[in-house]
């Protein structure tokens, strides 16, 4: 072998080398990178994501948000919260003393079983649905327990100061394809969920909608509260749309019972009259 042939088979190996090895890395980085995000429809805009629909979770984080065992035909629960670690929510000392309260007494003590609103995060992840509405510009949604609803506000509005609402005072923006919301001004006699987990008025939540898929939303809330809490921590879980034909949210109504606490009923129970129901009103006196 010539010399000449000899150096153009070197530089033929090293450019083949150089070749896969570009090959390797660009594969690398695109098993680094993962799968690229889900791309939601827009809404009439042509710029908005569309999250418009009726969604509901699938699990029964709503007994506890901690993780529960099943119980009186409830299916078990792992801990929805993903930060800390192990799934706990960081009470400070002293307050771990009124979780213990609440959880001792919660099958009368509970609010929401009381019929009011169940605050936030806790309306997301009961076992009834909510519905998103929305426009450009405009976000709402409305929650099938309770008669509760939730305005997002653009958040280049201030906040409300000196008010504790059941569903707070919500802001949001966009980050992307994600929706980012900020909510403060909540009583401190909601819970988040029927093990008694509660918080004060200091409680501060910052919400993330984000669509995973055409029929899923990843739901994300990061909560801090330093009155209760020695730490903020976040919890996730996952919406999925409902797309039975004709669905739609009803109306959950209350009864007062003969002690004078209200307590909910089911729409199939004559008491309920349902003021939207107009095929149940009586039909007026023909005089």
């Amino acid at each position: 072998m010539n010399a000449a042939r000899a150096v153009r088979l070197v530089w033929w190996g090293t450019a083949v080398a150089a070749v896969v090895a570009t090959l390797a890395l660009v594969a690398d980085a695109q098993i680094k990178k993962g799968p690229a995000p889900f791309a939601p429809a827009r809404v009439w805009d042509g710029k908005t994501p569309d999250f418009r629909g009726i969604w509901q979770v699938r699990d029964t984080a709503y007994v506890n948000i901690e993780g529960h065992a099943a119980e009186r035909g409830i299916a078990a629960s792992k801990s929805i919260i993903v930060d800390p670690p192990g799934g706990k929510i960081p009470y400070r000392p002293e307050a771990l003393a009124q979780r213990q309260a609440n959880y001792k007494n919660r099958a009368t003590a509970d609010p929401s079983s009381k019929c009011f609103q169940a605050g936030v995060p806790r309306a997301t992840y009961l076992g009834t649905p909510m519905q998103i509405l929305q426009s450009p510009g405009n976000f709402a949604i409305v929650y099938q327990e309770n008669h509760a609803f939730r305005v997002f506000h653009p958040d280049t509005r201030p906040h409300f100061d000196a008010t504790d609402w059941w569903m707070g005072d919500t802001r949001y923006r966009w980050d992307g394809d994600t929706l980012v919301a900020d909510v403060v001004a909540q009583t401190d006699q909601a819970w988040l969920d029927q093990a008694g987990n509660f918080h004060s008025t200091e409680i501060h939540i910052v919400e993330r909608y984000r669509m995973t898929g055409a029929d899923t939303i990843e739901y994300e809330a990061r909560i801090e509260d330093p009155v209760v809490y020695a730490r903020p921590w976040t919890l996730r879980t996952v919406l999925h749309r409902i797309k039975e034909p004709g669905v739609r949210i009803i109306e959950d109504e209350c009864l007062e019972d003969a002690n004078g606490v209200r307590h909910h009923i089911s729409p199939t129970d004559p008491r309920n009259l349902l003021k939207s129901d107009y095929s149940r009103w009586k039909k007026p006196t023909q005089h």
